[in-house]
């Protein structure tokens, strides 16, 4: 027998470990996001929820949000070829073409990830379902040209939009 669908009203009158159980996929191997959400219930609509996890993530320290970060895998990277990623991330990845690559663009993607782990200290994050292999490296490469703080912020905007895009596959409207 099959759980009964994800509504958000079930969402709502879950207990924190049901509602972390839940959701806590949605930010890559970092339940705390969705754990410290929960006390905003009820939320009026999946998007006020996700708004809630933004604003956890948002206010969160530095350090957690590289945690966050860090916990994403490359890009093509060594998890992928070890197929260890998330089910989510193999997903996402295989729905841009990054299991699919070329010998040349892999090892594009390696250098790339190579100079912005160097650069910043953790692994390039874009929501690569609203991207192709090719707008990837587009993106990877100019975002080298990023400070720290700047790519921190913009990778912790990616990962709202990855959690969006999670959290609207699961929960039924």
């Amino acid at each position: 027998m099959s759980a009964p669908p994800l509504t958000l009203a079930r969402l709502n009158s879950m207990n924190q470990t049901g509602f972390v159980t839940a959701l806590g996929f949605a930010f890559e191997l970092s339940p705390w996001v969705v754990e410290r959400a929960w006390d905003a219930r009820p939320f009026a609509t999946v998007e006020a929820m996700h708004g809630a996890m933004m604003d956890v993530l948002n206010a969160a320290s530095t350090d957690d949000k590289l945690a966050l970060i860090r916990a994403h895998p490359e890009l093509a990277g060594k998890a992928a070829i070890a197929k260890t990623l998330t089910a989510e991330s193999t997903a996402e990845q295989a729905g841009a073409g990054l299991d699919r690559l070329t010998p040349e663009e892999f090892a594009r993607f390696h250098d790339l990830n190579a100079a912005y782990g160097k650069a910043f200290g953790f692994p390039f994050i874009i929501a690569v379902r609203l991207n192709d292999k090719s707008s990837i490296l587009r993106a990877m490469q100019a975002r080298l040209a990023n400070d720290r703080e700047a790519e921190i912020a913009e990778a912790i905007q990616q990962i709202g939009l990855i959690s969006k895009l999670r959290i609207q596959d699961a929960v039924t409207q």
